[in-house]
């Protein structure tokens, strides 16, 4: 397995990067921030993303997509996270565009996936439901009623859930043990009551109810009762590209730090020179070398067909979760007490490194799956 970028990755990093820095600075996270945005990103952005074609990497041509792979929008995702960009990229071109591209028949390919790869919609996908990451574990009713289904219950964290066009959803249609299935609900659906709520890293999220919603059987994404195959393999393909954007901003964060110990000057020196600090930074540093390589393997291994993809999948999700945490709380600590403060902007990727890591299953829930998937 390569962990270097093809040429082309490469090309497409670096695109992001300078479009990142021009376009998305953590100024712009700011502006958003500030002016209360009620979406959390801006939409013209978010069309100069689509317009990149961006929004279509992981959608086939056929559908006016790149299909250009995990690895693709993975360098694009590192880039945005370093500067904090919000945006729908994840929730909807990564997250909904797999479940789709994976379950959803022909009409339904044309119908979402163009107007994805297009920016003409955004969507969120609603799977939790308690206070952690539980898959497995979905409560919210759809009952059949001859050709319609009615689903009750609630959904929380639902990331964009709050501005989304389409929300799909995953509910229990049988007590048998694959008895999910996912729907594809309209937002303004009738007894679909969306609860906006910002995130300590102000993203977007949302708390979602369900009373007594009306779905038809179109709505209806893939066969009934089929959904836990095609809900894992997509889960793990996000936590592959959600560790690619924590990997931007930790190594942002270190980039910050680092910076902030050549300038700042205390008993008379650069508080760099002294030589505890340069042990913690030398350590965050070995530690973001790992991580650079567990996110390319991640990545990587699901566009080259990997078997191994779970636990792979696992190992990148952990270690980020873990080092982005790590790095995140060293940065502010180094920066002192100016380090908590909203001057500064290291404080703003500690908060994001919080809501990242308990995002599809948090440090401890993958180091468990990845000791199981390896025997122990």
């Amino acid at each position: 397995m390569t962990l270097t970028l093809s040429e082309e990755q490469s090309f497409l990093k670096d695109t992001a990067k300078k479009f990142a820095q021009e376009k998305t600075p953590t100024t712009h996270f700011r502006q958003i921030r500030d002016t209360e945005n009620p979406e959390c990103f801006d939409r013209n952005v978010w069309k100069e993303m689509a317009a990149q074609g961006w929004s279509g990497i992981l959608i086939p041509e056929k559908y006016g997509g790149s299909n250009f792979g995990l690895a693709g929008i993975g360098v694009v995702l590192e880039e945005l996270g370093r500067t904090l960009t919000p945006s729908p990229l994840f929730a909807t071109s990564v997250v909904c565009a797999t479940l789709i591209n994976k379950a959803g028949n022909e009409s339904q390919k044309k119908e979402y996936l163009t107007k994805i790869a297009s920016g003409d919609i955004t969507m969120a996908f609603a799977l939790e439901e308690g206070p952690r990451h539980q898959p497995s574990s979905i409560k919210l009713e759809a009952q059949k009623n001859k050709d319609t289904f009615v689903l009750n219950g609630k959904k929380n964290f639902v990331i964009d859930g709050g501005f989304a066009n389409y929300i799909i959803v995953a509910a229990k249609t049988s007590d048998k043990e694959d008895g999910s299935s996912l729907f594809i609900l309209d937002k303004n659906s009738k007894g679909l009551n969306i609860i906006p709520t910002v995130m300590v890293d102000h993203k977007n999220s949302a708390n979602i109810e369900f009373k007594n919603v009306v779905a038809s059987a179109e709505n209806i994404l893939g066969s009934e009762n089929s959904a836990k195959e095609t809900i894992d393999e997509t889960l793990d393909i996000a936590r592959a590209a959600l560790s690619a954007e924590m990997l931007g901003g930790a190594l942002e964060a270190f980039d910050i730090t680092l910076n902030y110990l050549k300038e700042r000057e205390q008993f008379g020196e650069k508080i760099g020179s002294f030589q505890a600090l340069q042990h913690r930074a030398a350590l965050m540093f070995t530690e973001l070398e790992l991580c650079k390589s567990c996110v390319i393997e991640a990545l990587t291994a699901f566009d080259e067909g990997s078997n191994d993809l779970q636990r792979i999948a696992s190992l990148a999700k952990s270690k980020m979760g873990e080092t982005f945490f790590n790095v995140s709380n060293e940065g502010v600590q180094m920066h002192g007490g100016v380090g908590v403060t909203d001057e500064y902007d290291i404080g703003l990727y500690m908060k994001r490194a919080r809501v990242a890591e308990q995002t599809f299953g948090n440090t401890e829930y993958h180091r468990n799956r990845y000791a199981e998937l390896t025997g122990y």
